[in-house]
């Protein structure tokens, strides 16, 4: 057969190459024995080592021994997964589950439940197609909704020189959106930064919102896993909900369950009313049928497990904790063995920023000459993975970033 003088896809561009894929391909290159990887965003215990929760392992063995099937989930995912997941997020008392008003699927984790969420505001949103983005913001983000064919914009967020909230700059930014357009908040342990408001400050921006007719959409990626309370890392998305906005919401269990090549998460809309859920409803699973038609079974039925035994619930609430302490402890040890170090910069930033990532302030040169001579990968806008640093490597660590920004 004659060759084709052009391939079909002689025309298809190399795509740049994703930024924590590449950080985490030059560690493994790297042959010093005391290289540190700080990209990747996915929990490590102390050794630097994957954890699965001893709660999962235990789920997991409920349900060996139930002899489960593997047939399809129904399109939004299971009744009992999806009550759970909203009751999590809102509460056990929450008005909105009783009285309905709650539109809730199963999402493909959290970036399968955006991306749900975009479509559907794509779609329905009655007026401006536009979502408004803190600056930084998640890097998936954007992509997600210019693939649903929304436009994004942004607003103020984060102060570069105090490495901390640019409140003002928010409000003033947030004061000018216009009226019904989309806002995006992070509801606790603002991915990439780590910043997040104080309660009186979402309060404040809960009026703001209110005041300009936006609308409000959480993206909740680590309940519990910020500061080891499912409740008060719920604040801001629970206060939304008193103040009266009707709000969509993105859940996660990749970091709080450590479920994170399970793919387990939840889309809601809350409604004014059950027969308004329920056409919301009607319409977001048409949207996931041509999507992917339904969501996998086994991290539902993990997540499911855990929160639905009250044994299994108490173990994990116990364990999503530890895991937040450790945090928290390496993120005292670092800000503590900088000024060891002799370092006389502020870093109270790193203990001020919650969450698995933290800001440290260090510009593009100083993250070039950490990672060239000390092995130590982070991505360039000076963001480091907390769940990367132990007590075994901490102190290398702050050595590394005092020398680099003396």
């Amino acid at each position: 057969m004659a060759q084709r003088a052009n391939s079909w896809w002689s025309g298809v561009q190399m795509g740049p190459p994703d930024v924590i894929l590449g950080v985490t391909e030059a560690f493994k290159r790297d042959t010093n024995p005391k290289k540190v990887n700080l990209g990747a965003g996915t929990y490590r215990d102390d050794n630097g080592k994957p954890y699965v929760l001893p709660c999962v392992r235990k789920a997991e063995e409920k349900m060996r021994a139930k002899n489960l099937d593997k047939e399809y989930s129904p399109i939004g995912g299971t009744a009992d997964f999806c009550k759970l997941s909203i009751e999590l997020a809102l509460g056990e008392d929450t008005e909105v589950v009783k009285n309905g008003l709650n539109a809730t699927i199963q999402g493909i984790s959290g970036t399968g439940s955006l991306r749900v969420g975009a479509a559907f505001l794509s779609n329905f949103f009655p007026a401006n197609k536009v979502v408004y983005l803190p600056t930084p913001s998640w890097g998936n983000h954007t992509p997600i909704f210019k693939h649903a064919g929304m436009d994004v914009k942004s607003y103020k967020y984060y102060d570069p020189k105090t490495c901390g909230l640019d409140f003002e700059g928010a409000l003033d930014d947030i004061s000018k959106i216009p009226e019904k357009s989309i806002i995006l908040l992070h509801a606790c342990a603002h991915n990439p930064t780590g910043v997040d408001p104080s309660k009186e400050q979402w309060a404040e921006l809960s009026n703001l919102i209110k005041k300009r007719n936006l609308f409000p959409f959480f993206d909740m990626a680590y309940q519990g896993f910020a500061t080891g309370s499912v409740d008060n890392d719920a604040f801001a998305v629970r206060h939304f909900i008193k103040d009266g906005h009707r709000i969509a919401l993105t859940q996660s269990y990749a970091k709080n369950m450590g479920l994170y090549g399970e793919r387990a998460g939840a889309f809601s809309i809350i409604a004014d009313s059950k027969d308004e859920a329920d056409r919301v409803m009607s319409q977001v699973k048409i949207l996931i049928r041509a999507l992917y038609s339904n969501p996998p079974i086994n991290g539902a039925r993990i997540v499911t497990e855990i929160l639905s035994d009250a044994q299994l619930r108490s173990d994990w609430l116990k364990e999503v904790k530890e895991m937040a302490d450790r945090i928290i402890s390496v993120r005292t040890k670092l800000r503590d063995n900088l000024k060891k170090e002799g370092s006389v910069k502020n870093w109270e930033h790193i203990t001020n920023q919650i969450g698995m990532f933290c800001y440290t302030g260090m510009n593009p040169q100083q993250v070039e000459k950490i990672t060239k001579e000390f092995s130590i990968y982070l991505t360039k806008d000076g963001r480091v993975s907390m769940a990367g640093v132990t007590s075994k490597n901490v102190e290398y660590l702050a050595h590394a970033m005092h020398q680099v920004t003396k």
